[in-house]
């Protein structure tokens, strides 16, 4: 109260002593007065004098947080660049301040402040060893006392009318005065040399606070009381947070101190709380050193302990030949992918960015990521495991139904839309429809789109192709579109309207008839599947054809080739065609295979020349298309030519082998009977695929073309007699390709 302020004060006043003081309410400390950083800073030296020791406890705990200190270094070191402007920034004055100048006492005061409130010991291993530090300190105080005692005041210039008598006050020898005050102000600037550039040294180095118990170094993100840390492991995450948010990496010191302590907590030391797993989902936000972080916490061993579902498929290898990582590290460049969709470096990319940029919770796709194949940790069928594991995790994490019930579905779905995209017609719209049906939502098509691209994209660097980007794009569009607007059989009717728009623009060459026999008895969806004026080009190919006479057009698009072949029906055709692609070495993306009641076949292949041989040969697209013309017409045969070609590729390289898999499936289209073939990629196995199908009289109509490492995964959409195939058909068929498969490596 006022009576002891007087009690205390007016003795000390009576002495001669300056005493600046203030009174405050503890609630005073609450917020941080960023208008007085002054005061702030004498508060940065407090300690108890008498009184009761627990009220200063209370007030300690207060002042000392990570905000405060973080304020008072940034506000020490706008006051001393303020401070040292006032002497041109330099400590070579002739006529020094001994308090104020750079190099002076306030500066050691500055020093030992930011020590104190970042790292106490940094000191002992500055530019300037302690001694050198004291031995300035002690030099610069004798000096200042003689000022003071020669002025009788608090005068701190180091004058020339001063130098002479502080010289020969502190026993400096020489005859002449001159000489003396040379010595004198010689040793002041080595002092103050000391102090400027141990303070510019600890200005550099020493840790900003920027979180409870954490600093930021030259080093990266650590603690400031590891013993603090020792007693609350639910707050190392913390670590990893704040370098992410600060563009940090952690500090060697800290994960070495985190690796060396680890394993002597469980996992549910991590997540005691509610708010501990509530900050794991916010750290799991995807964004730019995410995937950094989640790296150190994995070499650290801190995200296996925290995760021992995770810690299953540490450095784990799946032989398969396609992926090119540990499982681990597949799933962590999963997340790597994910985070560089927050700022996309490219166009293509921009538009999955978009959909990222929409989730309400990206987090819970970055966690469905982290344990989507942690079941690869045993040798079965992943998926089922990995579901199970991800779900001891989210019963620990106690998260909410509705998270779990996400992360659930992108878990075991995770695999659903990269088949449909890549392994089933994505212009079928049953495909589409049956992906819609299984998302259900908007939000979880576009999370289970970004899971899809970001898995594949972790496989190996040639995996996700330009190509396959496209096909998901486009996956994702149609889905979109059914989930919002309608799509299916309401889409399907547009179709008629579509016809119209297709005779009204018709080049004035085309006659309505002309187009309508040439569309009579295709799939309405050819309509979608082409352009206005590609239509119109296939019609143009269909005129005048006669038995035995292909039409052709070959365009580049880009990356990709398109080959148009109009003929009439024949046995073998597809196959014959896909024989003269691979015959060529070029890589057959998808084939499209139509045909109308008249017996008129459009058969369209987009695919790319992977050896450049239409660029390295001025004549090979002339050569190209007559030797197709010569096979689809039967004056050539096309296997003879895929059997010397062969010989010569497996003479040069070994091909690994794989036991091949076929699996025929009724259920996923309405209109065709599915084929998924899984073998040994090697030329020419379109062409044998495509002729066992066509000598069980069965028509493709599709056939979709992917490459993994070593593996073909051909998925063929076929009809017996226009519709599907019975069980015993199927049967049959699949026997003969798993016979051929098996058999000789030599082109039938």
């Amino acid at each position: 109260d006022e009576r002891f302020l007087r009690a205390f004060l007016h003795p000390l006043w009576d002495l001669g002593l300056v005493v600046g003081h203030q009174v405050r309410q503890l609630d005073d400390f609450e917020r941080i007065e960023i208008d007085n950083p002054e005061f702030l800073l004498a508060l940065a030296d407090a300690r108890p004098i008498a009184g009761d020791r627990s009220l200063f406890d209370r007030f300690a705990v207060m002042f000392r947080r990570w905000e405060t200190h973080a304020f008072l270094l940034e506000s020490l070191n706008k006051l001393i660049d303020e401070r040292h402007a006032q002497f041109e920034d330099t400590f070579y004055q002739l006529e020094p301040d001994v308090k104020d100048a750079p190099g002076a006492l306030r500066d050691l005061t500055a020093m030992r402040t930011i020590a104190r409130i970042t790292h106490p010991t940094m000191l002992a291993h500055g530019a300037a060893d302690r001694a050198r530090l004291e031995d300035a300190e002690d030099f610069l105080f004798r000096v200042r006392s003689i000022l003071h005692l020669e002025g009788r005041r608090n005068h701190n210039v180091l004058g020339h009318d001063l130098q002479e008598k502080a010289a020969h006050t502190l026993g400096y020898p020489g005859a002449e005065p001159q000489q003396r005050v040379e010595r004198l102000m010689g040793d002041y600037f080595r002092h103050a040399r000391v102090v400027s550039r141990s303070l510019d040294w600890v200005r550099r180095t020493a840790p900003t606070p920027v979180g409870a118990n954490l600093v930021r170094s030259r080093d990266g993100i650590g603690f400031i009381d590891k013993q603090h840390a020792a007693a609350h492991p639910e707050s190392w995450l913390a670590i990893f947070h704040v370098a992410i948010d600060r563009g940090s990496p952690v500090a060697d010191e800290a994960l070495a101190w985190i690796q060396q302590h680890v394993n002597n907590y469980a996992a549910e030391d991590f997540f005691p709380s509610p708010s501990a797993s509530a900050a794991l989902i916010r750290f799991l936000k995807p964004r730019a050193g995410l995937y950094a972080r989640l790296s150190e916490m994995h070499d650290c061993g801190l995200l296996g302990r925290m995760f021992p579902e995770f810690q299953a498929i540490s450095c784990r290898v799946v032989r398969d030949f396609y992926h090119k990582y540990t499982v681990d590290e597949h799933t962590l460049l999963t997340i790597r992918n994910l985070e560089r969709l927050a700022a996309p470096s490219t166009p293509s990319r921009a538009r999955f960015g978009s959909l990222l940029a929409d989730l309400e919770a990206p987090e819970l796709l970055v966690l469905s990521l982290l344990f989507h194949d942690v079941g690869k940790w045993r040798d079965d069928e992943h998926t089922p495991e990995s579901l199970r594991m991800a779900q001891q995790v989210l019963e620990r994490l106690d998260a909410l139904p509705e998270s779990r019930e996400i992360v659930q579905f992108l878990i075991r779905n995770h695999l659903r839309m990269s088949t449909a995209a890549f392994r089933r017609d994505t212009e079928d719209p049953e495909t589409v429809k049956q992906l819609a049906t299984l998302v259900g939502t908007e939000e979880r098509l576009k999370m289970l789109c970004l899971m899809t691209l970001v898995d594949v994209g972790a496989v190996s660097p040639e995996t996700l192709t330009p190509w396959r980007e496209e096909l998901l794009w486009q996956l994702y569009v149609d889905t979109y579109n059914h989930l919002t607007l309608g799509y299916g059989d309401e889409l399907i009717e547009g179709n008629q309207s579509g016809l119209a728009d297709l005779l009204a623009s018709r080049p004035p060459e085309l006659s309505e008839g002309e187009i309508t026999r040439f569309l009579e008895g295709l799939p309405r969806r050819y309509l979608q599947l082409f352009s206005r004026d590609a239509i119109y080009g296939h019609v143009r190919l269909s005129r005048d054809i006669h038995p035995d006479e292909v039409h052709v057009s070959l365009e580049q698009k880009g990356a990709l080739w398109e080959l148009t072949v109009v003929t009439l029906d024949k046995p073998f055709l597809f196959s014959n065609i896909c024989g003269v692609l691979s015959s060529f070495a070029m890589d057959i993306l998808r084939g499209h295979a139509l045909t109308n009641p008249n017996g008129l076949v459009l058969d369209i292949f987009q695919f790319t020349d992977e050896e450049r041989f239409f660029a390295l040969n001025p004549d090979g697209t002339e050569q190209f298309l007559h030797d197709l013309s010569e096979v689809v017409s039967g004056r050539s045969d096309i296997s003879a030519r895929l059997r010397a070609r062969e010989r010569g590729v497996l003479h040069r390289r070994g091909v690994p082998r794989f036991a091949p898999t076929i699996h025929a499936d009724n259920q996923a289209s309405r209109r065709y009977t599915i084929l998924d073939i899984i073998a040994n990629n090697r030329l020419g196995l379109l062409h044998r695929i495509s002729r066992v199908i066509s000598r069980h009289g069965c028509d493709v109509d599709l056939v979709l073309i992917s490459t993994e490492g070593e593996k073909a995964i051909d998925v063929f959409h076929i009809t017996k007699s226009g519709a599907k195939l019975t069980e015993a058909a199927q049967l049959e068929l699949t026997s003969d390709l798993q016979r051929m498969l098996e058999g000789s490596d030599e082109v039938d």
